[in-house]
Formats: C-alpha cells, structure tokens, sequence
C-alpha cells in the first residue's frame, strides 16, 4: 500500500516506521510548506499535521481521489465541510481525535458508564487529560470526545476549562513534559469516586491504530469512524 504521510513531525516518523514495518510504502512526506506532489499516486493518506493546514490536507486528498485518515485535532468547526466535500468527490473519511485501539475501547467504557451514571445523580462527573508541553490544542481532542460522550447520554449540556456550572463538564487541561497522553474521567460523590483512566506509554498505539485504519478503508467510500474499523458497533 502507498501511503501520503501530511505531517512529518514525532507522530508522522513513528507512523512512518510501523508502516513499513507492515510492508507498506511511503510516497509523500508533506511538512507544513511542502508541495502535494506525489499525493496523486496514493492509495491512501494518512493526516498527522496541525490545525491550521489540516482542512487544506484533507481537501487535497478529495480533491484527488485519495482516502484520507486524520487524527490532526483543533480543526473541527470546518469537520461538516470536509464530509460534504467528501461525499461529493464519492471519497473515503475517517476523523477520529485518537485511533488508539486501547483509547477506542476506553470510549466505549465511558459512554457505558455514563448512562449508567445518568441515574445517580448524586454523583459529579469530572475530567482530567496530561499531555506532552509540545501539544497545540487544550483540551485534547480525545478529552472533547469523552465529554460528548458524557453529555449525549445524560443531563449535562457542554464542557468548560473554566469553573463549571451544575450542567458543565470540568476538562483540567495539563502540559508537562515527555507524557504522550493520559485521560481519566472521574465521577465524585460525598460517599466514594468512581474513575476510569486511560495511560498511554509511547506513540505507538496511536501510530499502529491510524494505519489498521488506513489498511482498511482502503477501496472503501464514505464517512466512517473507528467504531467501523474495530467492528464495536
């Protein structure tokens, strides 16, 4: 399989290495000011860039029949527009704000126990994400995913940094260094807490789960999640 990597830093190179470990190939390595040249001999791109150039990547892959896996994050307002433009050009698409299996798994477990949570309501949901100083975007994107998870399935209606009202998520956002991502979501009340956590060790979960992905929507065409690739429906 030919693979576009749209973003060359730390996850890109560890991308890179697990895909030609699997006996893929490499045809674009596109850095921030880079040319598409060689993306139109993909079978597949795979978008670990930044916010700002991701709606540029992905519109690019469309625009040349090339299916896309993104897992860039902070880029969201503009997600309608990409699967519109995806269905128009009859492409493939999956966004997903971590492709980790474990952290796919983890997501299940948490809308799991939220409706299960949604009967209790002497118990208060809460957040925390830890991430790397190098992270652009706070709170993470698997954090925002968590909490929508939380709020499509009881009382709560949005999420804040800030101090919380009674129907707020509190998301605690923390940088520090050489921490590749741990997620715990936390239900507290007067009597006990109940917590879940997710701790990832390296980049490697992230990197292996993006390119299962890519193996697999490969000759494919529409807007699917992980949720498809794993079969957790």
């Amino acid at each position: 399989m030919k693979i576009a990597l749209l973003g060359y830093g730390k996850m890109g190179q560890t991308i890179e290495r697990i895909a030609l470990e699997r006996g893929h190939e490499i045809v674009l390595k596109k850095e921030e000011f880079n040319t598409y040249e060689g993306l139109s001999g993909a079978d597949v791109a795979i978008d670990f860039s930044i916010p700002t150039v991701a709606v540029a990547n992905i519109s690019s892959c469309f625009h040349n029949h090339v299916p896309v896996i993104s897992g860039t994050t902070g880029w969201l307002e503009h997600y309608n527009e990409m699967v519109a433009l995806c269905l128009e050009k009859k492409g493939a698409f999956i966004s997903s704000s971590n492709f980790s299996l474990g952290v796919n798994l983890f997501f299940e477990l948490n809308e799991y126990l939220a409706k299960m949570m949604s009967k209790f309501d002497s118990y208060k949901v809460n957040m925390e994400e830890i991430h790397h100083t190098q992270k652009l975007d706070a709170p993470s994107g698997t954090a925002i995913s968590l909490a929508k998870s939380v709020i499509e399935n009881s009382e709560y209606t949005s999420w804040t940094l800030e101090n919380p009202s009674e129907k707020e998520i509190h998301i605690e956002a923390i940088r520090t260094e050489n921490v590749p991502g741990t997620h715990t979501v936390t239900y507290n009340s007067a009597v006990d807490t109940i917590e879940i956590k997710h701790t990832a060790h390296n980049r490697d979960g992230f990197a292996l789960g993006a390119v299962i992905a890519a193996e697999w929507i490969v000759g494919k065409q529409g807007v699917f999640t992980m949720k498809d690739v794993l079969n957790l429906e």
